[in-house]
C-alpha cells in the first residue's frame, strides 16, 4: 500500500514522507483521542479507580504532550520513508505486497520483528537513563510524569528518530514488508503504547503480572525513573527488566493496591480536581501553546 501510494503520488522522498506522516498522524489522533475522551474528558469514579496517579493533568500539559508528539512523529516517519526510498534505489530489502516471499514469511517476520524490536526498545530506553548524553535528550519525555494517551511518542526529534530507526535497520538486514512493518509500529506498538501511557490500569493483566509490563509499570517509570535509575524501561515484555535487574521492588502503589487500602472511594473521587479540556477545541489555545514553545527555543 505505502509503495503503491507513494509511486502514484510521484514517488519523491518528500511526497513519501508527507504521505506516511499524514497516515500516521491520523491513526495516532484517532487512537489516542478516543481513549483520552473516555478516560479524561468523560472521567468518572469508575474509571478513576483504575488511574495510577489520582490527579489529572491540566489542558496545558496535554497540549504540550500533543505538540511534542507531533515533533516526534515528524522525525519517526522519516525512517519508513528512508526504507522505502532506498528500496526503490536498490539499497534495502524493503518490499510491499505479499510478493515472492508469501504469507508464511510475512507472518514469521511480524513475530521476529516484534520480539527484536521489544528487546532493542528496552535496551535503547535503558541507555537513555544510564548514559549522560542520551539522558540529556530523553529527559524531556519525563516532563510528562503523569502521562495521558498522547504522550506515547512525545519525545525530542533525535530520541524519536533513533527509536524508530528499526524501520530502516530491519529492511537492510532482511526482506521486510513495509506495509506490515509500518502497521506493526503505527498500530500494534503504538496501540500498546497508548495503554501504557493511558495512566489507567486493567484488572488483567494487573500490575503484579510476572511477565507483562502494564500501565502501572510505565507510570512508575515516568514518575520515579531518572538518570542512573532505569526502572522498567521495557515496553511489552517484563523479562528484559528482570534480566537486567531494573524491576521496582518497593512498596506497591498501583491502583489495585490503593483500592484495597480504601483510597479510591467515591468521597476521594469528589475531592479530585477535574480539569476543563474544552479549550483544546480552540485554535487560539493551540496558537498560544505554539508561541510559548517558540519563546522557550529563543
Amino acid at each position: 500500500m505505502l509503495c503503491e501510494l507513494s509511486e502514484w503520488l510521484g514517488g519523491t522522498f518528500l511526497v513519501t514522507w508527507i504521505l506516511i506522516t499524514v497516515l500516521a498522524f491520523t491513526m495516532l489522533l484517532v487512537m489516542s483521542g478516543t481513549l483520552f475522551w473516555k478516560l479524561y474528558v468523560k472521567a468518572s469514579h469508575e474509571t478513576w479507580q483504575y488511574k495510577s496517579n489520582p490527579k489529572y493533568p491540566t489542558a496545558e500539559k496535554v497540549r504540550e504532550e500533543i505538540l511534542t508528539m507531533i515533533k516526534g512523529l515528524a522525525a519517526a516517519t522519516l525512517c519508513p520513508t528512508i526504507a522505502i526510498y532506498t528500496s526503490r534505489l536498490g539499497y534495502s530489502k524493503a518490499y510491499c505486497g505479499v510478493g515472492e516471499y508469501g504469507w508464511g514469511y510475512l507472518i514469521l517476520s511480524f513475530f521476529v520483528c516484534w520480539l527484536a524490536a521489544d528487546f532493542l526498545e528496552f535496551y535503547y530506553h535503558r541507555l537513555g537513563h544510564t548514559i549522560d548524553s542520551m539522558w540529556a535528550i530523553h529527559k524531556f519525555h519525563h516532563v510528562f510524569y503523569n502521562p495521558s494517551p498522547f504522550a506515547v511518542i512525545a519525545d525530542e526529534y533525535v530520541d524519536q528518530f533513533f527509536r524508530s530507526s528499526l524501520l530502516i535497520i530491519f529492511p537492510f538486514i532482511a526482506p521486510v514488508n513495509m506495509d506490515m512493518l509500518f502497521l506493526e509500529f503505527a498500530a500494534f506498538f503504538y496501540l500498546y503504547g497508548i495503554y501504557l501511557h493511558s495512566g489507567h490500569e486493567l484488572d488483567y493483566p494487573d500490575a503484579h503480572h510476572p511477565w507483562i509490563n502494564t500501565a502501572f509499570q510505565h507510570y512508575l517509570h515516568h514518575a520515579i525513573s531518572i538518570k542512573n535509575r532505569p526502572y522498567h524501561t521495557g515496553f511489552m515484555i517484563k523479562v528484559w527488566d528482570r534480566l537486567f535487574g531494573s524491576i521496582y521492588d518497593g512498596d506497591c502503589f498501583c491502583s489495585k493496591c490503593e483500592r484495597e487500602k480504601g483510597k479510591r472511594s467515591y468521597e476521594d473521587w469528589l475531592k479530585v480536581e477535574k480539569h476543563d479540556y474544552s479549550p483544546m477545541l480552540s485554535l487560539d489555545f493551540w496558537w498560544a501553546g505554539i508561541r510559548s514553545g517558540i519563546k522557550k527555543v529563543d
